[in-house]
């Protein structure tokens, strides 16, 4: 069984016929085709999958397609700007090499996008707090930390700028 849903995908509208038991992981990687949204646990424990939703981070693989109709998502390859400039989040992860083998890197890109839309100014431990979710198997913790204190500054500057 199938149902008509229809989703704003980073800014662009998608009418999508999903099946009931579709996760919204499924759905974004299988019928939009933004690979950056990746399934490690299935389970919601290691942050591998987090998009935002309405600006939230969210377990896409979780929440059953049917159940997201009418959400704005925003994957990774929404936080690119139209001619291509990158995310101050994700300069700041290339600059501190924030990643080895990169899994991780698309959902502690999104949840640190979160955490400084709300906490433009975080502590290394709120920062630790906040990504706790975001599980990363090589280990690159420090430097994902150093690239979040690093966005926070680029954040900074560019909302005075």
């Amino acid at each position: 069984m199938e149902q008509a849903i229809t989703l704003l995908v980073n800014g662009e509208q998608r009418q999508l016929r999903v099946r009931c038991d579709e996760t919204l992981l499924e759905t974004l990687r299988d019928r939009c085709g933004l690979t950056s949204v990746r399934e490690t646990c299935g389970i919601g424990i290691c942050g591998a999958c987090t998009i935002l939703v309405e600006g939230k981070p969210t377990s896409s693989c979780l929440v059953l397609s049917a159940l997201a109709d009418g959400w704005s998502i925003t994957t990774l390859e929404g936080l690119t700007g139209p001619d291509g400039a990158l995310h101050p989040v994700q300069e700041a992860f290339l600059e501190k090499q924030a990643f080895q083998c990169s899994y991780c890197t698309p959902g502690m890109i999104l949840t640190t996008v979160a955490l400084l839309a709300e906490n433009p100014h975080p502590t290394r431990t709120e920062i630790a707090q906040y990504l706790a979710g975001n599980l990363c198997r090589c280990g690159s913790y420090l430097r994902i930390l150093a690239a979040v204190e690093e966005a926070a500054r680029k954040v900074q500057g560019s909302a005075q700028g």
